[in-house]
């Protein structure tokens, strides 16, 4: 059988049972975590076998197979079977691919993010925190609320910035605009925010006009290409991974020349603690077209040919997997109204997706980069104890909600 000449005598770290349709249990490995893989539909397991890549998402989604403990049953998955080397013309065929997947010219660029960013906002307000943070949340202790930690994301990026009342701060891929709102009311700084998916520009001016900010904050729609204007700061959090590796030398001389004499910027990306790979192909299918997680030797090379100088590079390695778990969470308490109104299907596609990529924080090679940038050696502190000679927000007691 083909469970055979996959699992048999490949199974060291913990244990998996898979249960067929017809009753029968099959038992590999001894230990903990216990996983298991429950199979509808027998065919799909040639199907997995064939690409487990793609397959293990898709047959998923299409109800070939479920598990009670779906985290469980990946990192028994991947600490025990992992990804084969790449080599020789395996290595070769991935490097020319990899162009083709990452094609974000300002057209496709917009219809990538759209697929994505412009699901009803509704969805996305089922597992957010209240200021709508979609990017990894800041957890300088383990006993806080989702809330705490993105608020503490939030400060510890303005401390970076360096912020000085009345500077202009551009913010590349500001989302539904929290973090813009949030340096115009903690710094009194004008922030614009860039976005190129229209559910966030709507969403963003609503927020902003609600907040009264409009005198100080501007939400527009644009590539940021396209800005010509002159900013003393420059953010970007979880954008440059839609960005795509031909544009990287592109997106730092845009953020190069955007910055004033004295500028910093910060550019906050998931990114990946191995070589250059290849995106996973379901994500890219399903969840984030045109995207890639770059290699830390990717985005320096291209900083380096910039004028900017690299002023601090902080390595954030199992926040994320902590903000993916609260958002699994909550996501799976309000799972059958979601199934209501968007279907079964997405459902699998949404819990499939949060939990794989909880996994490969665990347990594979992904983590969170910060990079501060400076054009002058004197913009920022020589130290780090500006970030942390006060305690942050997040300390403050359960309950405690953003100013403004």
């Amino acid at each position: 059988m083909i469970l055979d000449k996959v699992f048999r005598g490949r199974i060291h770290h913990g244990s998996v049972v898979v249960e067929l349709p017809d009753g029968e249990s099959l038992h590999y490995g001894d230990g903990q975590p216990q996983a298991c893989m429950q199979i509808h539909d027998t065919a799909c397991l040639k199907h997995i076998a064939a690409d487990p890549e793609f397959m293990l998402g898709q047959a998923y989604m299409d109800e070939a197979w479920s598990s009670p403990d779906l985290l469980a049953l990946l990192e028994v998955l991947i600490k025990n079977l992992g990804q084969d080397p790449v080599r020789g013309w395996r290595r070769l065929a991935k490097g020319l691919l990899r162009p083709l997947q990452q094609w974000n010219r300002r057209e496709a660029a917009q219809r990538n993010i759209a697929h994505h960013y412009d699901i009803e906002e509704w969805v996305f307000r089922q597992f957010l925190d209240e200021d709508m943070q979609y990017s990894c949340a800041y957890w300088p202790r383990a006993d806080i609320s989702l809330e705490q930690a993105q608020l503490a994301k939030k400060e510890h990026i303005r401390r970076k910035l360096c912020l000085e009342p009345g500077q202009r701060v551009l913010d590349i891929g500001c989302g539904w605009g929290g973090l813009a709102m949030y340096l115009a009311q903690q710094s009194d700084v004008a922030v614009t925010g860039l976005t190129l998916s229209r559910e966030q520009h709507r969403l963003a001016r609503e927020r902003v006009s609600a907040q009264g900010l409009d005198d100080r904050v501007d939400i527009r729609m644009a590539d940021y290409r396209d800005i010509r204007e002159s900013y003393d700061r420059v953010v970007s959090v979880g954008m440059f991974e839609h960005v795509g590796t031909q544009f990287y030398d592109t997106y730092f001389r845009c953020v190069d020349n955007l910055l004033t004499h004295d500028g910093v910027a910060l550019i906050h990306t998931i990114g990946r603690n191995t070589p250059p790979g290849l995106t996973n192909p379901w994500i890219r299918r399903y969840i984030f077209p045109g995207g890639y997680i770059p290699a830390m030797s990717e985005v320096l090379a291209c900083i380096e040919r910039q004028s900017m100088l690299t002023t601090d590079v902080e390595v954030l390695r199992l926040h994320y997997a902590k903000t993916l778990a609260a958002w699994q969470q909550r996501f799976q308490q309000v799972r059958a109204s979601v199934a209501a109104h968007k279907g079964e299907t997405f459902c699998r596609m949404w819990e499939f997706y949060l939990a794989v990529s909880e996994a490969a924080f665990h347990w594979r090679d992904m983590a969170v980069f910060q990079f501060q940038l400076a054009r002058d050696q004197q913009a920022v502190p020589l130290t780090r104890d500006f970030l942390y000679d006060t305690p942050t927000l997040a300390a403050a007691p359960a309950g405690m909600h953003q100013v403004g």
